[in-house]
């Protein structure tokens, strides 16, 4: 199962490279733009999780299907203990981001689900080698 999810994740993290968006920097040369990929850890109450995983794929599925900014969306639950979610999000960058947390439906997530979420930990990180898969996940 480790194995599988951390290539499902090296997957999406070279589909986020793939998608990379280029702007011309002043001297004629593209710059590609700096995502941002974030790994969100949620401890959900045990109690909440099916009204909870509800919520998030209400979310997920709103984002991915009306925000080009959003390039994944990618969320998965432990073995042992299903309320603790982990969700891959990879953006086109900041301002994608910032687009994204003022959406109606993120709103609606957030404020829906503040009495179910015990904690919440947002880790930014860098994919370390984005271009070492020859496929990518369709979006």
């Amino acid at each position: 199962m480790r194995k599988s999810l951390m290539t499902l994740l090296l997957a999406l993290f070279a589909a986020a490279a793939g998608n990379a968006q280029e702007r011309p920097d002043g001297a004629g040369k593209p710059v590609p733009e700096r995502q941002l990929v974030r790994l969100s850890k949620i401890t959900v109450d045990p109690a909440c999780l099916a009204e909870y995983n509800a919520c998030l794929r209400e979310e997920i599925e709103a984002s991915l299907r009306l925000e080009p900014g959003v390039i994944a969306l990618y969320a998965v639950a432990g073995n042992e203990r299903p309320n603790e979610v982990t969700i891959l999000e990879i953006y086109a960058g900041q301002a994608a981001y910032k687009s994204h947390i003022a959406t109606p439906h993120f709103r609606k997530y957030k404020e829906g689900t503040l009495d179910m979420v015990q904690s919440l930990e947002l880790l930014d990180v860098v994919p370390l080698h984005p271009g070492t898969l020859r496929q990518t996940l369709p979006r």
